[in-house]
């Protein structure tokens, strides 16, 4: 089995988290996908930050949704990064995507570019909302998606399958073989995350998942050999 590696936010464990120094780093690891996440700022650029303000990742504060893309070039993403944009992530890392958006919005935006530029084949789109994940696959057909789990139970399965999702991405510490077993009979994909340690590492093996997101380059490494 293909376990693939995926890079969360690029390497956030060891560079600014979703910044281009992170994802260039990720794909220079080797890493089989590079995970990052999208807002739309005031003037409706996809700005590539997890959270919905710019308070933890960068020198500002404030919503994302307030500012205008050049107000959010001004800050430092760490290490002197500036704020990336979604189309600079692609024209600057040829990996992979999985691109996790937050709301309906913002699937909008994505799917305006993903047909723009062809990119069905090499970005997943992926979301906690299950209405993003659907409409995304309303907007852009045959597109791969994921939905995403934290706090969830069995019902994630048939919420995933009816929102035309491939491709399960669930909290590790909340998996559970009934869960598993479930998705493999739907025919969808599981991906854990986070798996940052080889206690994490080998759970993520003995439940046969498809793949784990770290925040680790090393993890690539080790993965491809622990049982």
């Amino acid at each position: 089995m293909n376990f693939l590696t995926i890079g969360h936010r690029g390497v956030m464990g060891v560079e600014p988290e979703n910044t281009l120094r992170s994802f260039v780093a990720a794909e220079q690891a080797g890493l089989d996908v590079i995970e990052l996440d999208l807002h739309l700022s005031k003037d409706g650029a996809l700005v590539v930050m997890h959270d919905p303000d710019v308070d933890r990742t960068t020198d500002g504060a404030g919503a994302i949704a307030d500012r205008t893309l050049a107000e959010l070039r001004t800050l430092d993403a760490g290490r002197g990064e500036r704020v990336p944009v979604f189309e600079e992530v692609l024209d600057a890392v040829r990996t992979p995507l999985q691109a996790e958006i937050k709301d309906v919005r913002a699937a909008r935006a994505l799917a305006e570019v993903m047909q723009a530029r062809d990119l069905m084949g090499r970005v997943e789109v992926s979301s906690f909302h299950y209405e993003a994940v659907a409409e995304i696959g309303r907007l852009v057909p045959g597109v791969r998606t994921a939905l995403i789990g934290s706090r969830y139970g069995l019902d994630i399965v048939d919420r995933a399958v009816t929102a035309g999702a491939a491709t399960l991405c669930l909290n590790l510490r909340r998996l559970t073989l009934e869960i598993v077993e479930e998705a493999r009979e739907r025919d969808l994909r599981i991906i854990g995350w986070v798996v940052n340690t080889q206690d994490q590492l080998r759970l993520a093996r003995a439940f046969a998942l498809d793949g784990a997101t770290t925040d680790y380059p090393e993890i690539r490494r080790t993965g491809r050999f622990t049982a």
